[in-house]
C-alpha cells in the first residue's frame, strides 16, 4: 500500500489517501475511530477527485455524524 496524501479535514478529523491494487483507500481518522472509503481507481479521475469530495459541506457532515454514532455505540 502506497500513501498518496495526508491532510486535516477539520481540526478533529485527520485524512490519509493511499493507492493499493487498483484502488484508492480514504482512510479518515477522529481519535481512536476510523472510517475508510474505497474507489475503484477506473470510477475517479485522479487523487484530485477524491480530495474536492472530501472539502463537500455534505460529505464533512455526514462523516461528523457517523464519527458521534460510532462513539456512541461504545458508551
Amino acid at each position: 500500500m502506497r500513501i498518496i496524501r495526508e491532510f486535516p479535514l477539520s481540526t478533529t478529523i485527520k485524512a490519509s489517501l493511499f493507492f493499493w491494487n487498483g484502488k484508492f483507500i480514504l482512510k479518515l481518522e477522529c481519535g481512536l475511530l476510523e472510517q475508510s472509503y474505497k474507489f475503484l481507481e477506473t470510477e475517479v479521475s485522479g487523487t484530485e477527485e477524491i480530495i474536492l469530495k472530501c472539502s463537500e459541506k455534505s460529505f464533512l457532515e455526514s462523516i461528523a455524524r457517523i464519527f458521534g454514532e460510532m462513539e456512541m455505540n461504545l458508551d
